[in-house]
Protein backbone atom coordinates (compact mmCIF):
# COMPACT_ATOMS: atom_id res chain seq x y z
CA UNK A 1 0.00 0.00 0.00
CA UNK A 2 1.33 3.40 -0.92
CA UNK A 3 1.00 6.33 1.46
CA UNK A 4 -2.28 8.18 1.04
CA UNK A 5 -2.41 11.86 1.98
CA UNK A 6 -5.82 13.50 2.37
CA UNK A 7 -6.14 17.19 3.19
CA UNK A 8 -9.01 18.13 5.50
CA UNK A 9 -8.75 21.84 4.80
CA UNK A 10 -11.71 23.85 3.60
CA UNK A 11 -9.55 26.10 1.42
CA UNK A 12 -6.28 25.37 -0.29
CA UNK A 13 -3.92 28.27 0.31
CA UNK A 14 -1.67 29.30 -2.53
CA UNK A 15 1.93 30.44 -2.20
CA UNK A 16 1.07 34.15 -2.18
CA UNK A 17 -1.40 33.69 0.68
CA UNK A 18 1.13 31.72 2.71
CA UNK A 19 3.82 34.36 2.15
CA UNK A 20 1.36 37.04 3.27
CA UNK A 21 0.50 35.00 6.39
CA UNK A 22 4.18 34.58 7.22
CA UNK A 23 4.97 38.28 6.78
CA UNK A 24 1.87 39.33 8.73
CA UNK A 25 2.80 36.94 11.55
CA UNK A 26 6.31 38.35 11.75
CA UNK A 27 4.91 41.89 11.79
CA UNK A 28 2.48 40.97 14.60
CA UNK A 29 5.31 39.44 16.64
CA UNK A 30 7.44 42.52 16.04
CA UNK A 31 4.62 44.84 17.10
CA UNK A 32 4.11 42.77 20.25
CA UNK A 33 7.80 42.96 21.17
CA UNK A 34 7.98 46.70 20.45
CA UNK A 35 4.77 47.24 22.42
CA UNK A 36 6.31 45.29 25.31
CA UNK A 37 9.54 47.34 25.24
CA UNK A 38 7.77 50.69 25.01
CA UNK A 39 5.29 49.94 27.80
CA UNK A 40 7.48 47.73 30.00
CA UNK A 41 7.04 49.87 33.13
CA UNK A 42 3.24 49.95 32.73
CA UNK A 43 2.82 46.16 32.57
CA UNK A 44 2.32 45.68 36.30
CA UNK A 45 -0.39 48.32 36.59
CA UNK A 46 -2.25 47.85 33.30
CA UNK A 47 -3.35 44.27 32.58
CA UNK A 48 -4.90 45.23 29.26
CA UNK A 49 -1.35 45.65 27.91
CA UNK A 50 -0.49 42.11 28.97
CA UNK A 51 -3.64 40.77 27.32
CA UNK A 52 -2.88 42.73 24.14
CA UNK A 53 0.67 41.39 23.97
CA UNK A 54 -0.47 37.81 24.61
CA UNK A 55 -3.11 38.14 21.89
CA UNK A 56 -0.63 39.57 19.38
CA UNK A 57 1.94 36.84 20.11
CA UNK A 58 -0.70 34.10 19.86
CA UNK A 59 -1.99 35.48 16.57
CA UNK A 60 1.58 35.83 15.29
CA UNK A 61 2.28 32.19 16.16
CA UNK A 62 -0.87 31.09 14.31
CA UNK A 63 -0.04 33.15 11.22
CA UNK A 64 3.61 32.03 11.10
CA UNK A 65 2.58 28.40 11.63
CA UNK A 66 0.04 28.65 8.80
CA UNK A 67 2.44 30.53 6.54
CA UNK A 68 5.06 27.81 6.91
CA UNK A 69 2.47 25.17 5.97
CA UNK A 70 2.43 23.49 9.37
CA UNK A 71 -1.18 24.41 10.09
CA UNK A 72 -2.84 22.18 7.52
CA UNK A 73 -5.22 19.52 8.84
CA UNK A 74 -4.81 16.13 7.18
CA UNK A 75 -5.02 12.35 7.34
CA UNK A 76 -2.06 10.30 6.14
CA UNK A 77 -2.46 6.54 5.76
CA UNK A 78 0.72 4.51 5.37
CA UNK A 79 1.31 0.78 5.51
CA UNK A 80 2.04 0.64 9.25
CA UNK A 81 0.50 3.78 10.74
CA UNK A 82 -2.18 6.43 10.61
CA UNK A 83 -1.17 10.05 11.02
CA UNK A 84 -3.80 12.70 11.52
CA UNK A 85 -3.85 16.35 12.41
CA UNK A 86 -7.21 17.55 13.63
CA UNK A 87 -6.14 20.96 14.90
CA UNK A 88 -4.10 23.52 13.03
CA UNK A 89 -2.11 24.52 16.14
CA UNK A 90 -1.34 21.14 17.69
CA UNK A 91 1.09 18.60 16.22
CA UNK A 92 -0.06 15.58 14.22
CA UNK A 93 -0.87 12.36 16.05
CA UNK A 94 0.66 9.11 14.82
CA UNK A 95 -1.06 5.81 15.60
CA UNK A 96 0.80 2.60 14.79
CA UNK A 97 -1.23 -0.28 13.37
CA UNK A 98 -0.13 -2.53 16.23
CA UNK A 99 -1.72 -0.10 18.73
CA UNK A 100 -5.16 -0.08 17.07
CA UNK A 101 -7.81 -2.44 18.39
CA UNK A 102 -10.63 -1.55 16.00
CA UNK A 103 -11.94 1.20 13.75
CA UNK A 104 -15.58 2.22 13.42
CA UNK A 105 -16.57 4.21 10.37
CA UNK A 106 -19.63 6.46 10.57
CA UNK A 107 -21.03 8.63 7.74
CA UNK A 108 -19.24 11.80 8.95
CA UNK A 109 -16.61 10.48 11.37
CA UNK A 110 -14.14 7.70 12.10
CA UNK A 111 -13.60 6.37 15.62
CA UNK A 112 -10.24 4.70 16.24
CA UNK A 113 -10.10 2.60 19.40
CA UNK A 114 -6.60 2.16 20.79
CA UNK A 115 -5.65 -0.99 22.73
CA UNK A 116 -5.40 1.10 25.91
CA UNK A 117 -9.13 1.86 25.57
CA UNK A 118 -8.65 5.42 24.37
CA UNK A 119 -10.84 6.54 21.47
CA UNK A 120 -9.68 9.04 18.90
CA UNK A 121 -12.35 10.61 16.76
CA UNK A 122 -11.73 12.05 13.33
CA UNK A 123 -14.65 14.23 12.29
CA UNK A 124 -15.32 15.24 8.71
CA UNK A 125 -17.18 18.40 7.86
CA UNK A 126 -20.25 18.57 5.68
CA UNK A 127 -18.77 21.23 3.41
CA UNK A 128 -16.50 19.04 1.29
CA UNK A 129 -17.92 15.55 1.41
CA UNK A 130 -15.89 14.40 -1.60
CA UNK A 131 -12.88 13.64 0.64
CA UNK A 132 -14.83 11.26 2.92
CA UNK A 133 -15.07 8.28 0.53
CA UNK A 134 -11.36 8.21 -0.42
CA UNK A 135 -10.41 8.33 3.28
CA UNK A 136 -12.86 5.51 4.06
CA UNK A 137 -11.43 3.39 1.23
CA UNK A 138 -7.90 4.07 2.45
CA UNK A 139 -8.88 3.12 6.02
CA UNK A 140 -10.51 -0.07 4.69
CA UNK A 141 -7.34 -1.06 2.84
CA UNK A 142 -5.23 -0.20 5.90
CA UNK A 143 -7.42 -2.38 8.15
CA UNK A 144 -7.41 -5.36 5.78
CA UNK A 145 -3.61 -5.27 5.39
CA UNK A 146 -3.02 -5.00 9.15
CA UNK A 147 -5.80 -7.37 10.33
CA UNK A 148 -7.66 -4.66 12.22
CA UNK A 149 -11.36 -4.98 12.95
CA UNK A 150 -13.30 -2.54 10.76
CA UNK A 151 -16.98 -1.83 11.23
CA UNK A 152 -19.20 0.46 9.17
CA UNK A 153 -22.04 1.98 11.20
CA UNK A 154 -24.88 4.37 10.55
CA UNK A 155 -25.72 6.95 13.17
CA UNK A 156 -29.30 6.71 14.31
CA UNK A 157 -31.10 9.30 16.37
Amino acid sequence: METGYFSLEVNKSNKLTRIFQLVFGIVCAGVAVIWLLINFNSLTSDWSLVITIIFLLGFAYYQINSGLGRGEKFVEISQTSLKHKKNSLLPAQVINASDIERIEVFPLSIVITIRSGEKRILRFGTTFTDIIDPVKRGIGTFCSENNISLEFKNEEL
